[in-house]
């Protein structure tokens, strides 16, 4: 058994590389990037790479390299079905009122009639987001038509740039003010004003469509839920100052009586009817108190803050307390289904 791993400093990759030293794992590292990579993975049995929403070269190909791997055979993670709606919240609308979960009502018009006459009857406010981004970029508070029917009309007109620059500042000087950040990152903001990210100059501008949520008012925070595999663990993430936004605060909370078993119910539900690798959710409570689902990812950040976890939760939803990796979760899963396979192979052999 050997496994390819595409490596780049501060993914999965890291920890997948350290579970495989400290396991006797034969692997082997692969750069998807590379023209020949189908012929490098050949000896192998599964690919492994944590691919980034705001690579725009990974933008360009992972999604259509992840089916071809799978056409060969082979494991891979994340899985087709895994990473298809990564970084896409208009897929995961459809997605998720596809098998009914309980997602914060959504909208999406393709048509700038259509949207501006649905603006002109509905109540405000509401949540205005792009496709992609993480982190509460590019997520706007409408309050008025006026401004609903202005950020229609730049959606059918020039568009959205990819990268908020001026918003990317002010969140660089919140998380200075509040010991978050350096004054280094503060004047990286600054820069950012003029020469824009390498994603946003590719990627262009977004526009053809615009889409809105619900706001559901009287959230302090939302609960971030992730299942890998049998495991589910949770972070709670408070709002900003004087904002709705909890995603990229940075402010959390961890404390296993702070999350609501019901969420945790969901997530599990949720990834078991779309058979997802790994998938954290993002939840808020509406007005009756019951969860429902912002939006869903593949991926999260590698470091303290899910390692300050303190535990995990099961399927039988028993909490299990000490300190894990979640990443040595997904490779022994990848692992896992290599030797069912080879099991189940080996079976259908014997019968014929």
């Amino acid at each position: 058994m050997k496994i390819a791993i595409h490596a780049k400093k501060g993914s999965f990759s890291d920890r997948w590389i350290q579970y495989c030293e400290s396991n006797d794992i034969a692997y082997k590292l692969v750069d998807c990037y590379s023209s020949d990579i189908i012929e490098k993975l050949h000896s192998c049995d599964a690919l492994l790479w944590h691919w980034h929403h705001a690579d725009p070269k990974a933008i360009l190909f992972a999604r259509q390299l992840i089916c071809s791997i799978e056409a060969m055979g082979k494991k891979v993670f994340p899985d087709s079905k895994t990473c298809w709606h990564f970084d896409d919240k208009v897929g995961q609308k459809y997605l998720l009122e596809a098998i009914n979960a309980p997602l914060v009502p959504s909208y999406v018009f393709y048509d700038k009639k259509e949207a501006l006459e649905w603006v002109a009857k509905i109540e405000f406010p509401k949540v205005f987001k792009l496709r992609g981004g993480a982190g509460s970029a590019n997520v706007k508070l409408v309050n008025s038509k006026r401004y609903a029917q202005k950020l229609i009309k730049k959606a059918f007109g020039k568009g959205f740039g990819q990268f908020n620059r001026l918003g990317y500042l002010k969140e660089r000087w919140r998380k200075f003010c509040i010991g978050q950040d350096s004054i280094w990152g503060v004047l990286k903001g600054f820069a950012r004003l003029a020469v824009p990210t390498e994603f946003a100059k590719i990627a262009g501008n977004e526009k053809g469509y615009v889409y809105f949520q619900k706001f559901i008012p009287n959230n302090a925070y939302d609960t971030r839920v992730i299942v890998i595999g049998d495991k589910i663990f949770a972070v709670r993430r408070y709002c900003r100052e004087n904002d709705f936004r909890a995603s990229g605060s940075g402010i959390k909370g961890y404390d296993p009586s702070l999350f609501d078993k019901r969420c945790l119910e969901i997530a599990w539900d949720v990834s078991s009817k779309l058979g997802l690798q790994c998938c954290s959710y993002d939840f808020v409570f509406d007005e009756y108190n019951s969860p429902l689902i912002v939006e869903i990812s593949y991926g999260f950040i590698t470091g303290p803050f899910y390692d300050d976890c303190p535990g995990y939760w099961d399927r039988a939803m028993e909490w299990h307390h000490g300190k894990f990796k979640p990443q040595f979760w997904i490779m022994e899963n990848i692992l896992r289904s290599i030797v069912e396979d080879n099991v189940v192979s080996e079976s259908e052999q014997f019968k014929v």
